[in-house]
């Protein structure tokens, strides 16, 4: 080892090969890593050494294991965009992936104060709900709460949507095209049941989405609560000065509150 190494523990030494493997080109996404027990002998390091380096590297991750199966290397995260309206399929479609659906529940409900209030419409008014996990080539990556103004589609539940499009079949079928929305972002940790749907190991941190997804009319056609794997994304936007004090205005979605938040 090098003066800059010997400076490091050793874990982090360890851990800084790997990403070099990896950032060379040595290891590539989904390949398999030697066990704990050959990593050590090749690195001349201790197990518990090792299995520190891999828990950082699968914290950052860079490395995710499979328990019973081995530790592999990540797929890159994804670069989802912050600024234009897509649906998620779609969106994926574009990196070459392939999305379906696992529907856990899809049923009509009464709007209580909350959704009336979200989807501007009466109280005790149908709302269709539908409730899934959202897989990226068989893995799950997000969980999509959708509420919608049941008069505005009736009859959108009859729909498959394991495998069906939900802004592709509001556009198609009923002539609702979603057209702009407001979103709020943030970090959160993962609940048990979305650490459960996602296949996270607790504490896990997820992107937590709220968002009213609106007609070209600004009638609203949607509101969903999601979590996304934060493994498994990162956001861009493209930004540019403001000339405008008044540009700087926007309307932000008021954020649910802990007994709102559903």
């Amino acid at each position: 080892m090098d003066n800059e190494k010997r400076a490091n523990p050793l874990y982090q030494v360890v851990a800084e090969t790997i990403r070099a493997q990896i950032s060379s080109g040595e290891l590539k996404s989904n390949d398999r890593l030697p066990s704990e027990y050959e990593l050590s002998q090749i690195h001349s390091v201790g197990r518990n050494t090792v299995r520190r380096a891999i828990s950082e590297l699968a914290k950052d991750g860079v490395l995710k294991t499979i328990a019973g199966v081995g530790t592999f290397v990540s797929d890159p995260r994804l670069d989802k965009t912050a600024q234009h309206l897509y649906s998620f399929s779609s969106e994926m479609e574009i990196h070459g992936k392939r999305v379906t659906s696992r529907v856990l529940e899809a049923k009509l409900i009464s709007a209580d104060s909350f959704l009336a209030r979200r989807l501007q419409i009466q109280l005790g008014a149908e709302v269709a709900f539908l409730y899934r996990v959202r897989l990226m080539d068989g893995e799950p990556t997000a969980i999509e709460r959708s509420y919608l103004p049941h008069a505005l589609c009736p009859g959108i539940l009859e729909h498959d949507f394991s495998s069906t499009s939900l802004y592709e079949t509001l556009s198609t079928v009923y002539d609702k095209s979603p057209n702009h929305a407001e979103q709020v972002i943030e970090a959160g940790l993962a609940t048990p049941e979305v650490a459960r749907l996602l296949e996270l190991e607790l504490p896990a941190v997820v992107f937590v989405f709220h968002r009213e997804t609106r007609l070209v009319s600004g009638q609203v056609i949607e509101y969903v609560d999601s979590e996304l794997r934060s493994d498994r994304f990162r956001f861009f936007a493209n930004l540019r000065l403001r000339s405008s004090e008044d540009e700087f205005a926007f309307r932000r979605l008021p954020f649910p509150s802990e007994t709102e938040t559903r």
